[in-house]
């Protein structure tokens, strides 16, 4: 059984990642003219800041200096985290957009936007927001009935903290 080369440099950097205090989401590596670029995407649930990215992209370096994971020739290494309009995949991924609004992509068909108010093992609790006035709605949605979901940019949304006030 044959690993690709994404699968041997999870493998070898999540350790390294989880050891930060940071979850692996993403690698991949991709070629720019004649250089390659290896693309790492790291989270927590408190978020990842700029710190903490600077960190593990020191330690990734240095492993990755020690060994022949990336083979011959140059490339660059970018850590960074997932950016505002993410792609929900993992359950941990819902949990941590809850109170955002989130463009679903349903398995039946159509669209939903709504925000996230509570998840479980099963699914979502949303709030559709209201159109022309009305007000919101409550919706369950199960996991099995998303084929896509998306964090949403929120330009006017109040802050938790400014509502409590």
């Amino acid at each position: 059984m044959s690993t690709t080369q994404s699968e041997r440099l999870r493998e070898l950097l999540e350790p390294l990642v989880s050891s930060q205090g940071l979850d692996l989401e993403e690698i991949a590596v991709d070629s720019v003219g004649r250089k390659r670029v290896l693309r790492v995407v790291v989270d927590s649930d408190t978020g990842a800041d700029l710190d903490k990215v600077a960190d593990v992209s020191r330690v990734l370096s240095a492993k990755l200096d020690e060994t022949d994971a990336m083979g011959e020739g140059e490339y660059t290494l970018e850590v960074g985290t997932p950016g505002a309009e993410r792609l929900l995949r993992e359950h941990r991924h819902y949990v941590r957009a809850v109170d955002r609004l989130v463009k679903f992509q349903l398995a039946e068909g159509g669209e939903l936007v709504a925000r996230i108010m509570k998840v479980d093992d099963e699914g979502l609790d949303l709030e559709v927001p209201g159109v022309k006035g009305r007000k919101a709605t409550s919706r369950r949605l199960g996991f099995p009935e998303i084929d896509k979901a998306r964090v949403q940019v929120e330009f006017s949304r109040k802050d938790k903290k400014e509502e409590e006030a």
